[in-house]
């Protein structure tokens, strides 16, 4: 007579294996259409050398010319192609807007992780996230390439947007630390005689990520617009570096004669906020607990 083997068992499925594909876009649908729009926006930045045109070639003899086969969407006040300075200038706005999120992410969740489990270190980090919080976002990022002097690059235009945005990210994930390091797994593991660092890696960061995700994607958002705006106030990227900000602030004065040059930037501005704020509600359905969407 056979043995019988002690029965095994199975771990339920997460819900990423669970959930097929088309179920998964029914039932959030937004996700698909941020990410969906997102992409193409991603890959028409990156292959803009390719079918674009060159954005920086000026031609007198073409100022300020209506769409046509050879200038797609005509060309600004310099005679320069608008189309081709449009793609490029999405390399811009995308590059800034992704890295501030991710800066001030990773810099919000160290600082609010510390200040969530050490009092001494919180009394004096939130009282200068407070302080950072009561100015707002474009002054204080004004104030911050004003220090930089005249050497205004990428790398400075992303800290100035970046530390703006660290306080909000801090205040969020120091709320959930708060709330999370009371809980009975917590305890139980701490009396168990896990390390804190340990603690910190395997029971809170899981909980910070969610509510981390659905920030970023709002910072993201933010942080584009308030590129645009820095470089439509002239303290943005150079001038010579094609960019959504820019063209729509050189190019203002001729709306009347040549309203793509205004628009083209500013309908692929409003498209890329459109996106990053449609992944962002998705991502908050996806993980609220609490959400009504049902497939």
């Amino acid at each position: 007579m056979p043995l019988l083997s002690a029965p095994v068992e199975v771990e339920p499925m997460g819900w990423l294996q669970r959930a097929n594909l088309t179920r998964l876009a029914r039932r959030y649908p937004l996700i698909f259409a941020g990410a969906g729009l997102l992409a193409v926006l991603i890959i028409l930045a990156l292959a803009a050398p390719f079918y674009a045109g060159d954005p920086l070639s000026m031609d007198p003899f073409d100022r300020l010319q209506p769409p046509s086969a050879k200038l797609r969407f005509g060309s600004d006040n310099l005679g320069r192609d608008v189309f081709a300075r449009t793609m490029f200038g999405a390399r811009i706005s995308l590059m800034v807007g992704l890295m501030s999120a991710a800066s001030a992410a990773l810099g919000g969740l160290l600082i609010g992780v510390i200040a969530g489990y050490n009092r001494s270190f919180d009394n004096v980090a939130m009282r200068i996230m407070d302080g950072l919080m009561a100015i707002p976002t474009i002054l204080l990022a004004i104030a911050l390439i004003s220090l930089a002097g005249s050497g205004i690059g990428i790398g400075i235009l992303i800290i100035a947007i970046t530390v703006p945005s660290i306080p909000s990210v801090t205040r969020l994930v120091r709320s959930v630390v708060l709330s999370v390091r009371t809980r009975p797994y917590v305890e139980a593991a701490l009396c168990g005689g896990a390390r804190l660092p340990k603690v910190l890696w395997r029971h809170i960061l899981p909980s910070t990520i969610p509510p981390l995700v659905v920030q970023s994607a709002n910072l993201c958002a933010s942080a584009i617009l308030t590129e645009a705006g820095l470089s439509f106030l002239g303290v943005g990227v150079p001038t010579e570096i094609p960019s959504w900000g820019n063209m729509i602030s050189s190019s203002s004065l001729y709306l009347a004669v040549a309203p793509l040059t205004v628009f083209a930037p500013g309908i692929c501005l409003v498209i890329t906020v459109l996106a990053v704020n449609l992944l962002g509600d998705g991502l908050r359905d996806l993980f609220d607990p609490r959400s009504k969407v049902r497939a």
